[in-house]
């Protein structure tokens, strides 16, 4: 979800459910050490809980990169040990670590020593076209044993040569079964998973096993699931949000970001185009929305043309 899951983004999806635990995109040792710790750690208050995701495979700088993430005040610290782009590849981290679970091991303790939050992994089932259950299952005892309990699993292998990083998240088969196989062998640890899931029934259904289920990019082309998820997996009350008080509220929060930051109101209205997705006139109220003629006039006047694409409420 690089580039994808900024700040912007989980402000939006806050405001569709209070409960859901929110990640950071993928955030390098590198940008933090070296680089702007304010714009890759700053984040409203309101998107509590919040984890704060981390690329690396130096424990030090693991370990550093950890502690600014407590100091800035995130609630979990996660290691993606997942992601098969070739540009983590060269970086030496993202899921090629997998082949070296005692180094992620020594990554881990070196954050859990070194924070007071909970440090968590992000994994895939295997690598390449290597398919032994025995592999995550090793993987994730080894990791285990350096203090980390909580593993969120890709139920997909990566495959490192010879698929793009969206072909890693469709061409290779979904083999849920393992995920529940880690379950069933390491009952104390909290397993979640994430690979494929686009409905509340299979949400529904993977909870039963499992205790923690991750959504990617349907949530972020389809977020109004989000605003039933309080009601259906944490039993509070029915929801009476509509889309155009979400709407309201990030116009406000794009006139907050412009007076605070400069932020472009456009920089933040591209998470939001999958509001109305689905309903009569949507299409043409993301014309609006990304019209690039629009960028020089006031979000709040975009907003009221975007409302005139749409069908009258009842």
């Amino acid at each position: 979800m690089m580039d994808w899951t900024d700040r912007h983004c989980r402000y939006f999806h806050r405001l569709l459910t209070r409960r859901t635990r929110l990640y950071t995109e993928m955030v390098t040792t590198g940008a933090l050490l070296h680089g702007n710790v304010p714009r890759h750690l700053d984040f409203d208050a309101a998107e509590h809980p919040i984890a704060l995701q981390l690329g690396g495979s130096e424990p030090a700088d693991l370990a550093k990169a950890a502690r600014l993430g407590a100091q800035w005040g995130y609630d979990e610290i996660n290691l993606n040990c997942g992601c098969p782009s070739e540009r983590v590849q060269r970086g030496a981290f993202g899921a090629c670590l997998m082949v070296e679970p005692q180094l992620v091991a020594d990554c881990v303790k070196a954050m859990v020593d070194a924070v007071d939050v909970p440090v968590t992994v992000k994994h895939r089932i295997g690598i390449d076209k290597t398919e032994s259950y025995a592999f995550v299952r090793d993987f994730v005892g080894t990791v285990a044993e350096a203090g980390c309990d909580v593993f969120m699993v890709h139920a997909r292998n990566a495959w490192l040569k010879g698929l793009s990083p969206k072909e890693n998240r469709e061409v290779p088969p979904l083999r849920y079964e393992l995920v529940h196989r880690l379950k069933a062998e390491f009952p104390d640890l909290v397993i979640g998973i994430n690979g494929g899931i686009v409905t509340d029934e299979v949400v529904q259904q993977q909870l039963e096993t499992l205790d923690g289920v991750m959504i990617g990019r349907e949530a972020y082309h389809h977020p109004w699931w989000l605003a039933r998820w309080d009601q259906l997996f944490y039993g509070e009350a029915a929801s009476e949000l509509r889309r155009e008080d979400v709407e309201e509220a990030m116009v406000a929060y794009m006139e907050r970001q412009q007076a605070l930051h400069g932020t472009p109101w456009h920089s933040v209205a591209r998470h939001m185009m999958g509001l109305y997705h689905g309903l009569p006139g949507a299409r043409r109220w993301r014309q609006v929305w990304s019209d690039h003629s629009l960028k020089g006039r006031p979000a709040r006047e975009v907003m009221l043309l975007a409302h005139e694409q749409l069908p009258p409420a009842d």
